[in-house]
């Protein structure tokens, strides 16, 4: 097999119109975290020319890195691996996915979706990607670079191709290759014993903090999981309620009822869990490296500012460029990342905007990019998002003027002040006051700074037309404020950042099922006494509907019989000489004339519709109300898009009502017999010798009157009592269902409630664990101290801490300490409104 591989890579690579697919899924790979680091870009550019990749292979490698609307999909790609290089092919993939010593939750997905194109078993592709992840998915690789290697060498260590001992090459080089340093301009960007100090003291801090998070993290996790099963238990135990025939039906139907709820439940559960973990993976993602994000609409500038800052990704950027970043895209140096997101508003919709926010938990600084010839409330809404996860903020106000032309490019450089003057018509002032005005509504505060530069005057320093004069064009584009308020955040702040990132926003990650929690704990805990409160009015309104019914329908007896009774007179003097034969023939004949038997059948079935019918409006005017309190919850409170709370399933009552009343209604389909043999022997009776006929005539139909009223007041009697009877009996166990599967409800409703408040308290009892370690830090960093962080410090530190997270945090200490920052200076680096009381002082 290896033979023929080398040899369809050979022709693969001889000829430049034949498509290298395997390497193509690397290159996907790469892409799927959604974040473009700058090695990994490099070494594929670099594997593609060891393995000799042809012209389109690497035409299609570029557009995949772009993210070209004409890419050849992953979908395309995995199709097109002929058989044999399949198994070898996951291998590489894998080996990329888990080099930087973890696989995310994107990548991981890859690698299912090419396993589901090629068939595979789901037990094959799991346990090839636990295996590649056994090194690497249990913890944080901090410092083991030979593990990293080892786990790609063991998923390549079968492989023979010439793509494969390529990728392995690359792989060693990613892991423990020396930093390449020149490619950062040193007199610009970090640097100096300031620096190295900082990032050990960074990683010091970092690494103890983690601990914490971590921690954290995987007990929300846990908690998360359990409250899953614990709901569930709670269905089992209704189902299990079989006491009679009716509880068990009654309980079944609940049960049913409460499924769809748990169903949605566990499936938000999932999706909570999904992101507990990715934060997590954040938090592992962040734990090296000091991370600041470019982020703002698309083409603020972000890209130009990355290439500013590393000197890398020039390529991307010029006149009539567009989108130059889809994806993250990772630029590393020593212990600092720079992330380059996509824009804010692209128009590559709403999924651009979640691959930018899939860095703001492992980013310690977020740079915000605006312009001075657009700065909308729209492009601020985006903060509330880092608001929401107590994110630090630098603005960066990228001043646009056309430098391009060199009439205005001599006149800015003559004067650069005057494109940065906060006075006057075309002054900086007003923009800086509406940034101020929409980042207050949207970000809660304005104590960032903001920070004016001119973006494409650093460019212009870094083309070589303007080389002899790229001392002055950087400088003019005051490149260097914004460089020094990086600097001034890590070597200054750097630590308290850290402890910002690892375990003040962490408090976030599990402050977000908290608060769903929360808020279904509340929705069920109401629903619950909503049900309970009303069911005493329910009984009350179906027993007028039951009174209402049986009324009109003992009406409608009533009427049916009396036609009858009035139909005897003619009756009898139609018959009164005909014998008993034809007496009983002409009554049925009568009777069947009347329709007398299949009115009463439709009088009673009439009955039991009006109940069913009033019953279902009673029931859908507690619905409604039901979907009132359910609506308080707002977006949280849903179940499934097709089976909402609504009155179409919360009162579907699935047997219990549709099928009690088709039990009331065939209760009242039996027939009614109408006797006609109460004629029999009154012939006999009426004969006399000198009785004249006339006199015959009448006391035959006398007698004929009487003997039909006596049986049909006889059987409209029979008939009532059922009425009475049998249809009171029916329509009460409708109620009593009814009353029993709401109690049962509301019952399950109180034990979901319940289940969720204590899931609810664990979690608050964890962002009470960390918001104590994040005041500790807090208070050590104000006191310009540093000591371990441990339990029993942070126990014997901090009293309490009350915070409404990314707002304000007021911290009671069970001591004086001696705070030598200031609050404006505390605002101004942690961007919540902080306090620091004694809790003698509180006393």
């Amino acid at each position: 097999m290896q033979t023929t591989l080398k040899k369809t890579e050979q022709v693969t690579n001889n000829h430049s119109n034949t498509i290298n697919y395997p390497f193509l899924l690397v290159t996907h790979m790469v892409c799927a975290d959604q974040q473009i680091h700058s090695e990994e870009s490099k070494a594929l550019h670099e594997l593609a020319t060891q393995i000799e990749a042809g012209q389109r292979t690497l035409e299609e490698m570029e557009k995949i890195l772009a993210q070209d609307d004409n890419q050849l999909s992953v979908e395309e790609v995995a199709r097109r691996v002929p058989s044999s290089q399949k198994n070898e092919a996951m291998c590489q993939i894998l080996a990329i996915a888990y080099v930087d010593g973890f696989c995310s939750v994107l990548e991981r997905k890859m690698a299912e979706r090419i396993a589901q194109i090629w068939n595979w078993p789901k037990g094959e592709i799991q346990k090839q990607i636990e295996e590649a992840g056994a090194f690497s998915d249990t913890g944080f690789l901090d410092e083991s670079n030979q593990q990293k290697l080892s786990v790609s060498a063991r998923l390549l260590q079968k492989a023979d191709s010439i793509l494969s001992q390529a990728l392995v090459n690359k792989l060693a080089n990613l892991t423990g290759a020396e930093e390449k340093v020149e490619q950062l301009r040193r007199e610009i960007l970090l640097s100096g014993p300031e620096y190295d100090e900082a990032i050990r003291e960074c990683a010091v801090v970092a690494k103890e903090d983690y601990q914490f998070s971590q921690f954290a993290l995987r007990s929300a996790l846990s908690i998360l999981y359990y409250l899953g099963k614990n709901l569930q238990k709670s269905i089992y135990e209704i189902q299990s309620k079989t006491n009679s025939k009716g509880q068990a039906n009654t309980a079944k139907e609940v049960a049913k009822q409460l499924e769809l709820t748990e169903k949605s439940l566990s499936a938000e559960i999932i999706k909570e869990i999904e992101d507990v973990r990715e934060s997590l993976r954040s938090k592992e993602r962040a734990l090296n490296h000091f991370s600041i994000a470019f982020m703002g609409r698309t083409k603020a500038g972000k890209s130009t500012l990355h290439a500013i800052v590393t000197n890398d990704g020039w390529e991307a950027i010029g006149v009539g460029k567009q989108r130059t970043t889809r994806y993250n895209r990772v630029y590393e140096w020593k212990n600092i990342r720079i992330i380059d997101t996509p824009g804010i508003g692209a128009p590559g919709g709403k999924s651009d905007e979640e691959i930018a926010e899939s860095v703001i938990e492992e980013s310690d600084v977020i740079c915000y990019v605006v312009t001075n010839d657009s700065v909308q409330d729209t492009e601020f809404k985006f903060l509330h998002l880092l608001k929401k996860k107590a994110k630090p903020l630098i603005i960066l106000l990228n001043v646009k003027k056309n430098l391009r032309d060199p009439r205005w490019l001599e006149h800015f450089l003559k004067n650069p002040d005057k494109a940065f003057a906060m006075e006057g018509q075309s002054g900086l002032g007003g923009h800086i006051e509406r940034i101020r005005r929409y980042a207050k509504e949207h970000y809660a505060n304005d104590y960032f700074p903001i920070v004016p530069v001119m973006l494409l005057a650093a460019q212009l320093s870094r083309e070589p037309e303007h080389e002899n004069r790229q001392e002055e064009l950087f400088k003019a584009s005051r490149m260097q404020d914004f460089l020094d308020s990086i600097r001034e955040s890590l070597i200054q702040y750097g630590t308290i950042r850290r402890s910002q990132t690892l375990l003040g926003s962490t408090v976030g990650a599990i402050n977000t099922p908290y608060d769903w929690v929360a808020g279904q704990a509340q929705i069920y805990g109401q629903l619950a006494e909503t049900i309970q409160s009303k069911q005493e009015e329910i009984r009350k309104k179906i027993e007028i509907a039951f009174k209402d019914s049986r009324s009109n329908l003992q009406i409608e007896i009533e009427t049916i019989f009396q036609e009858a009774i009035n139909a005897v007179p003619s009756f009898a003097e139609e018959h009164w000489n005909s014998n008993e034969l034809g007496l009983k023939l002409g009554w049925e004949k009568r009777l069947k004339s009347l329709n007398l038997e299949q009115r009463l059948k439709s009088a009673f079935q009439e009955a039991g519709e009006q109940f069913k019918r009033e019953v279902q409006e009673i029931l859908e005017e507690i619905g409604h109300e039901l979907q009132l309190v359910a609506e308080l919850g707002g977006d949280n409170f849903k179940f499934t898009e097709q089976d909402s709370w609504d009155t179409q399933h919360i009162l579907r009552i699935g047997g219990i009502i549709l099928g009690v009343a088709s039990t009331v209604l065939l209760l009242f389909s039996s027939p009614f017999a109408i006797p006609v043999g109460i004629v029999a022997g009154i012939i006999g009776g009426i004969t006399g010798l000198f009785k004249s006929k006339d006199q015959k005539r009448r006391e035959a139909a006398h007698k004929i009157s009487e003997s039909l009223y006596e049986q049909l007041n006889t059987q409209k009697q029979a008939t009532l009592e059922k009425a009475r009877s049998e249809f009171s009996n029916s329509c009460a166990s409708v109620i009593m269902n009814i009353e029993s599967y709401f109690k049962e409800l509301a019952s399950g409703l109180e034990s979901f409630s319940l289940t969720l408040e204590e899931a609810q308290k664990k979690f608050s009892g964890f962002t009470n664990y960390l918001n104590r370690f994040y005041a500790k830090r807090i208070l050590d960093w104000s006191q310009e101290k540093y000591e371990p962080l441990t339990e029993e410090g942070a126990r014997k530190t901090v009293a309490k801490v009350q915070r409404k997270f990314g707002h304000k945090m007021k911290i009671i200490t069970r001591s004086e300490l001696t705070i030598k920052k200031s609050m404006d200076e505390l605002k101004k680096v942690l961007q919540e409104d902080i306090s620091i009381q004694s809790h003698k002082s509180v006393k």
